[in-house]
């Protein structure tokens, strides 16, 4: 069955992205070389996205690095929205509620990862205990500013272990 995993790029300071959910400073960081990120890859079978990362800020805008991993995703997509697009994109699902978008995910995704993206819809997987791994890959930059890798007000602690094995900040979510 497939996992709940949620990887994000961010910054030293703690933000993925910048002001007004500017991405333009990742864009000298995708394509570097990280075995972690290509491994992730081939791990995924699905991604849940949240409206604001769907429609918001590419680094990679109109060029081949469009899109989910720098563009070098290709597979199932599930759009987590309160106001549904009139004609969704090709090959993009759309789910109204958390519950929903996972299940479609993970019924796409079969025995691989469904991966989170999005730092809201992170939020509400770990709130509703749904999201099993984090991986959080860091940046040589500080933003400042942004929207930050988690943001939880008056949120409780949630523990994590490594896992085993993983150079990267990689954890399991321990409920």
């Amino acid at each position: 069955m497939a996992k709940l995993l949620y990887s994000a790029t961010m910054s030293v300071d703690g933000f993925i992205a910048g002001p007004g959910g500017d991405m333009s400073w990742l864009s000298e960081h995708v394509g570097e070389k990280n075995e972690t990120a290509d491994r992730l890859l081939e791990q995924i079978g699905a991604i849940v996205c949240g409206a604001v990362t769907f429609f918001g800020d590419d680094p990679n805008r109109d060029t081949d690095a469009e899109g989910a991993f720098g563009g070098q995703y290709d597979g199932p997509v599930v759009l987590l929205t309160h106001r549904p697009p009139h004609s969704p994109p090709e090959g993009v699902a759309v789910a109204t509620d958390l519950e929903s978008a996972v299940d479609m995910a993970k019924e796409m995704a079969g025995d691989k990862y469904v991966n989170i993206l999005g730092a809201d819809v992170a939020r509400q997987c770990i709130e509703q205990q749904m999201l099993d791994e984090i991986l959080v890959f860091t940046a040589p930059v500080l933003l400042g500013d942004g929207v930050r890798l988690f943001d939880r007000p008056g949120g409780g602690v949630v523990r994590m272990e490594q896992l085993p094995g993983e150079t990267e900040s990689w954890f399991r979510v321990v409920y």
